[in-house]
């Protein structure tokens, strides 16, 4: 079984930077993306940005040069920087690791991120 550990959220004014970090634990076999999603109150949940155990990095629509997502792979872990906050930015963030070649995937228990005016 697959554990998430996650990190680093919290509440930070908007223009402000914020660093969320994750790291797997338990047994991780095969090509494998890690990354985070978030869901706003009332909202889908979205990608913001995922990164393979290759190092292809995959970012959505709210990404927009604002983040950079980086891992390792020896540490299994993943760390997400996100600067310009904005309002909108509010949501839990959610870590994911998805196993490809079995098509399951693993999630964190969220973490709260706020962004204040």
């Amino acid at each position: 079984q697959v554990q998430l550990m996650e990190s680093g959220g919290g509440l930070v004014q908007a223009g402000g930077s914020l660093e969320l970090s994750c790291e797997a634990s338990g047994s991780i076999f095969g090509f494998n993306s890690m990354g985070w999603y978030r869901q706003a109150p009332g909202k889908q949940r979205e990608l913001v940005a995922s990164i393979t155990d290759s190092g292809a990095t995959n970012y959505g629509h709210s990404a927009k040069g604002r983040i950079a997502i980086s891992r390792d792979n020896a540490q299994n872990t993943v760390w997400m920087r996100m600067n310009s906050l904005k309002l909108e930015d509010t949501a839990v963030y959610f870590c994911n690791l998805h196993v490809h070649s079995s098509g399951l995937s693993f999630w964190g228990q969220g973490t709260q991120v706020t962004v204040s005016s």
